[in-house]
């Protein structure tokens, strides 16, 4: 499966640690959410994010990497720009970014905006992925 990476995991060092077989397939370009850093870096509504295509069979070890069962982020399935989807893990601003992050966290004006509209992380989401056309653009190397 092709993940889009964007933070910790675009390091081949740190995906070895999690992952027993990948291999990066190319930079790519989120278009429709920018990344915020606290704790972890996660995304949010609008903007662009640089990162890499990452391809490995281990999705399991992933979604236990990012918590995706008991944690802040969700696993969503994002097209590409070249033809099907690519896997990307959205963390909850709310839960990740708290001010104690790497480098001192965020100022208050420098706060994440929200996932627009009401009910869980996940369904906000994956409803803004969808009515914003959010797509994964490979960029060649």
């Amino acid at each position: 499966m092709d993940v889009f990476v964007y933070g910790t995991l675009t390091d081949p060092d740190r995906v070895g640690t999690v992952v027993e077989s990948f291999v990066f397939v190319g930079p790519a370009v989120l278009e429709g959410c920018r990344p915020v850093v606290g704790r972890y870096p996660t995304l949010v509504p609008g903007g662009e994010t640089a990162g890499r295509l990452l391809r490995t069979p281990d999705i399991d070890a992933l979604d236990a990497h990012e918590g995706v069962e008991t944690g802040p982020y969700v696993r969503v399935s994002v097209s590409r720009t070249d033809g099907g989807t690519v896997a990307v893990y959205v963390g909850d601003p709310d839960e990740l970014v708290d001010g104690d992050g790497p480098g001192g966290g965020l100022a208050a004006d420098e706060r994440p905006t929200e996932w627009p509209g009401d009910g869980p992380f996940a369904d906000r989401v994956r409803r803004y992925l969808d009515a914003e056309a959010v797509v994964v653009r490979p960029q060649r190397s």
